[in-house]
């Protein structure tokens, strides 16, 4: 009950996965699914994270910016896994599966896209 209700409320994304390997599959089947459904809690979790560093994101340059959002989700692992979570949450038993067999894999592939996600919402954190 519980999976079928959160694919219900992922909003659909037309992505071709037909000629994808099983990684791109997920990637574009969940992780993309999941962080734009989640992109508003994240942003807010986000800029929860900026206040907390008292405000050294609002002083730099608008590429400065960008390096600082890559930084943190790189070198932070609390606020990595913070992040993360907010994803993983959302996973379907099946997903959690596939996930768990290739943490590695999908964990770079989740903080990549996060990342970007992050800084392409650039103007809405400040």
């Amino acid at each position: 009950m519980r999976d079928q209700q959160l694919l219900t409320i992922r909003p659909e994304l037309q992505l071709d996965t037909t000629s994808s390997t099983p990684a791109e599959t997920f990637q574009n089947q969940t992780l993309r699914q999941v962080l734009k459904f989640q992109h508003d809690l994240l942003v807010a979790a986000f800029r929860s994270y900026i206040r907390k560093r008292h405000g050294v994101y609002k002083a730099l340059s608008e590429k400065g910016k960008l390096d600082w959002i890559s930084s943190s989700l790189q070198k932070d692992q609390q606020l990595r896994q913070l992040m993360a979570g907010m994803v993983i949450g959302q996973f379907t038993g099946a997903e959690w599966e596939q996930f768990a067999a290739n943490e590695p894999e999908y964990l770079r592939r989740l903080i990549t896209m996060l990342i970007q996600r992050l800084q392409t919402a650039a103007e809405e954190l400040s």
